[in-house]
């Protein structure tokens, strides 16, 4: 059994669940969630919950004891020294990610082990790439509006332009690590595009719809996403219908580009993903995405 910390925002919970997903498959074994962050009171973050039940994907819970005896941790010394105690005795094991470089020993773990970090990189899963978008498929049917978009994204030289805003914008913590991408970015993204692709057509997605209206001015043919709100797997699952992606820096539509099955997609992302320049995040972009 492999158990995976699930925490953040769909698309952070979609690397933990494929990175956790690759080393289950590895070893033929069950695969399990802890959801006691998101169901936690989650201090300095934004708040979050589970969302990966609207893939096709098999959602165990695990439950406390065996989170417990996964984890090697309690609440208090001595229930952690006899966590520690029966982990040893079973033999499970406590990992948790050092860093945001791919860390292939992760791949070398033996059943029976608790994950715990992001694990923002394809390389942790890219050996089951079919099995990952087959799982990570929504399995609601489109709505009536989706429907048509569907088709119209289906009929065109799309792109898929993604501005995350929100907590980026509003929280001073997320602002400070993360940063926003600047409206020259996506000026230069659609330049790089239009010297790359005939007749585009792009499709923008956000979590601030009314600002990116507002502010974003694109010389091509243009539709601005914004009804499907409290939906983000709607969103995700129209990105990934487009045929080219300009991304955020946002493992949302980081997802969008990546399950896309278009073989000759053009990938657009930013050069720099955190303002934090002390994290290293090489190994996040896939080799034939652009960086900008």
């Amino acid at each position: 059994m492999i158990i995976v910390k699930l925490m953040g925002g769909l698309g952070n919970q979609m690397f933990q669940y494929a990175a956790a997903r690759s080393l289950a498959w590895r070893h033929g074994t069950s695969l399990k969630f802890d959801l006691s962050f998101l169901e936690g009171d989650q201090p300095g973050d934004t708040r979050r919950s589970f969302e990966l039940d609207k893939f096709c994907i098999s959602t165990e819970i695990a439950s406390r004891r065996e989170i417990f005896l996964m984890r090697g941790r309690g609440s208090s010394f001595l229930s952690s020294l006899s966590a520690k105690i029966l982990q040893k005795c079973f033999g499970y094991t406590d990992y948790r990610e050092k860093g945001f470089r791919f860390d292939p020993h992760l791949l070398e773990l033996p059943d029976n082990c608790y994950l715990e970090g992001f694990w923002q990189s394809e390389h942790y899963f890219e050996g089951i790439r079919k099995i990952i978008c087959k799982e990570l498929t929504v399995t609601s049917p489109l709505t009536a509006i989706n429907r048509d978009l569907a088709e119209k994204i289906a009929k065109v030289n799309a792109v898929s332009l993604h501005i995350r805003r929100g907590d980026y914008v509003k929280d001073e913590k997320t602002r400070t690590m993360h940063g926003v991408c600047g409206l020259e970015y996506y000026s230069r993204a659609e330049e790089r595009v239009a010297e790359k692709l005939k007749e585009p057509n792009f499709f923008v997605f956000s979590d601030d719809p009314d600002w990116v209206e507002k502010n974003l001015r694109l010389r091509h043919p243009t539709r601005y996403i914004s009804h499907n709100g409290s939906m983000p797997h709607e969103d995700l699952r129209l990105m990934s219908l487009c045929k080219h992606h300009i991304i955020a820096n946002s493992s949302f539509s980081w997802w969008g580009a990546w399950l896309s099955a278009n073989p000759d997609k053009l990938v657009i992302a930013p050069n720099r993903w955190f303002n934090d320049l002390s994290i290293d995040a090489t190994d996040l972009i896939p080799l034939g995405w652009q960086r900008l």
